[in-house]
């Protein structure tokens, strides 16, 4: 077989533990969140701090998604392959999921503990979500995660035309088209910081997102630009946004999220290069171990499901055991986190993984009829796919 012939790696290393560790900070961030009031200025001890940059977790999600999702357009002179298939298979791979933990979350929110302060959710609330509308209708939420949601469903509807641009014009000129309006509308609101509600947030998010489309061109490269210390470029490029927020605090920080979201998803692009292209060595180890490849195959469930679960602990379990704060936050940590770990694996095995597995409900439901004769085609030797995985990213969790 020839150099050029050779069958393309099918998944990057070091994504799924990279989706696998955001996911669990969410978790954490929700398990601080709920635990201290007065977010952004929360009552948690200050070494907790740590803890409070849920939104940035979320950020890196679709960066990552963005960067997941073009790896295989970029092996292909950046052509999905059709719009229709496109969105065919991201609906196949996040819906199913999305809808069962939507009527989790309902239940959960509606006769046991309410997802947000405007109150149990009402019909409304299953229209919006349901149809995943959630980013440009306001409705009372089940479940404060899914708001991200329904970002990256807008934001797969931008990705063709992301590819269209890459493919006829230039990387430049794709990060250009969306970024260039974002900061113009930021420098024209008051004060220069335009302030974000509960909806909405898609135009503003959807540079990063693109960031990471374009970065997945460093994967097909030439061998000297993917032996670049994209590593070291990320760790210099995330310097100065970490200087400005330790300078300025953790509360001004939350408050200028609309830039800083901008300003550091060129860190995580680059970081997120560093990993597909195999750098730095140790971090890869450590993102394709066996407990971290796991955890990112069912990141997208625990992401979806883990703040019902979350809020039952710390306003249903907690109070009869602990009182508030710190000692509320620890019960959280030792009875939540692994309750939320847990029922998201299990609930990966019904609702995720099977339609990770399978492109159509005929693959699907053969898979779950037992078979009393071997296919024929388990008896040929294994054809290897010219295309990369299609995991979350949440989305999600999104992600």
């Amino acid at each position: 077989m020839r150099a050029s012939e050779a069958p393309v790696r099918r998944q990057v290393l070091g994504l799924d533990g990279l989706r696998g560790l955001a996911a669990l900070y969410v978790v954490l961030f929700h398990c601080w969140l709920y635990a201290f009031p007065g977010y952004p200025d929360s009552s948690a001890p200050r070494v907790l701090d740590v803890l409070m940059f849920g939104r940035i977790a979320v950020v890196f999600f679709l960066v990552l998604s963005g960067f997941s999702l073009a790896i295989s357009p970029a092996r292909h002179g950046w052509r999905s392959g059709g719009v229709a298939q496109f969105l065919r298979r991201r609906a196949w791979r996040i819906l199913p999921p999305y809808w069962a933990a939507l009527a989790l979350s309902l239940a959960i929110s509606l006769f046991v503990v309410p997802a947000s302060h405007y109150g149990p959710p009402d019909g409304s609330s299953l229209l919006v979500y349901g149809l995943v509308l959630q980013d440009v209708f306001f409705a009372p939420t089940p479940n404060g995660a899914f708001w991200s949601i329904g970002v990256e469903a807008e934001l797969y509807l931008l990705f063709p035309l992301v590819l269209l641009v890459r493919r006829r014009f230039s990387a430049a000129a794709a990060v250009a088209c969306v970024t260039l309006p974002v900061v113009v509308r930021g420098l024209l609101a008051p004060g220069s910081n335009p302030v974000e509600g509960d909806n909405w947030l898609a135009p503003h998010l959807a540079p990063v997102f693109v960031a990471g489309v374009v970065g997945a061109g460093i994967v097909v490269a030439s061998e000297r630009v993917r032996r670049l210390p994209w590593g070291w470029f990320a760790v210099l490029a995330a310097l100065p946004v970490l200087a400005l927020g330790f300078v300025q605090g953790s509360v001004w920080t939350v408050r200028h999220y609309f830039w800083i979201d901008l300003a550091i998803a060129p860190a995580m692009t680059m970081l997120i290069a560093a990993v597909a292209t195999g750098q730095p060595a140790f971090l890869v180890r450590l993102l394709t171990t066996r407990p971290l490849q796991r955890l990112g195959d069912f990141s997208y469930s625990l992401y979806l499901i883990h703040l019902p679960i979350v809020l039952v602990v710390i306003r249903r379990v907690a109070p009869h055991f602990v009182a508030p704060g710190l000692h509320t936050f620890c019960f959280t940590l030792l009875l939540g986190l692994p309750v939320s770990v847990l029922t998201a694996w299990l609930f990966s095995q019904i609702f995720e993984l099977p339609f990770k597995r399978n492109r159509s409900w005929k693959s699907l439901m053969a898979q779950s009829r037992p078979s009393t004769t071997v296919p024929e085609e388990q008896n040929q030797p294994p054809v290897p796919e010219a295309t990369p995985s299609r995991g979350k990213s949440p989305s999600a969790p999104v992600t």
